[in-house]
């Protein structure tokens, strides 16, 4: 799979949206990170800033929902303009019909797990997905420490995908820097998202070019 970085706009500037934006041009997605203060303690935006990124920029938007019931809310995320929307499998009531919902409205659908969730339970759901998100940080602030004991999960979660031959995307999300996305890549993952390592650069796309060749050569080995 090709190396894909998705820049955290967690990170960005909250009230200049579309300049940051902007001004991370070569990037393959922009991460959207919604939270409602109850699945995460943290409370950051909603579909009407979606809808207005999504007119401001022509970066497909990767929504990530961590929220609880998102198999009444992530339709709506579609609806507004995003291009991939990622429920967590521990608020999900019913991962299969939802990654369907998604799915058949237009979007990738992608499904995440928080560091302590096994990836096994869910083996027999992976064909329903585009993209599994494996959490390296706790989710809920950005700026976290990486958490090398995902290093092993991702590698499983690889082997999973390769068994079953299946074409879809291993993201990881939650402190990837240059000094953490060589080992990310090397464990089998190939869409990366990051924040403060883009958007606290001098110059985000210069860091995005310099994230995807460390992952690219990472990945080659």
């Amino acid at each position: 799979m090709t190396v894909q970085i998705s820049p955290s706009i967690l990170s960005a500037d909250f009230a200049r949206l579309a300049e940051e934006a902007a001004a991370v041009e070569g990037a393959d997605w922009l991460h959207v990170d919604v939270m409602d203060n109850h699945f995460v303690p943290n409370l950051t935006l909603g579909v009407p800033v979606v809808e207005a990124l999504g007119r401001a920029t022509a970066i497909p938007l990767d929504c990530h929902l961590m929220i609880e019931q998102p198999d009444r809310w992530a339709p709506a995320f579609v609806e507004a303009g995003a291009g991939s929307v990622t429920f967590h499998a521990e608020a999900a009531a019913a991962p299969v019909k939802l990654a369907r919902e998604i799915r058949a409205k237009g979007a990738r659908a992608s499904m995440a797990l928080k560091p302590g969730t096994a990836v096994e339970p869910y083996e027999d759901l992976l064909p329903e997905l585009d993209m599994l998100l494996i959490m390296t940080v706790e989710p809920g602030f950005g700026g976290q420490a990486f958490l090398d004991i995902m290093l092993p999960k991702i590698r499983r979660t690889r082997a999973l995908i390769d068994r079953y031959g299946l074409q879809m995307w291993l993201q990881v999300d939650g402190g990837v820097s240059a000094e953490t996305i060589e080992r990310c890549a090397a464990a089998g993952a190939d869409v990366f998202v990051a924040g403060s390592a883009v958007y606290g650069a001098d110059d985000p796309a210069a860091a995005i070019r310099s994230l995807r060749d460390r992952a690219t050569a990472a990945r080659a080995h």
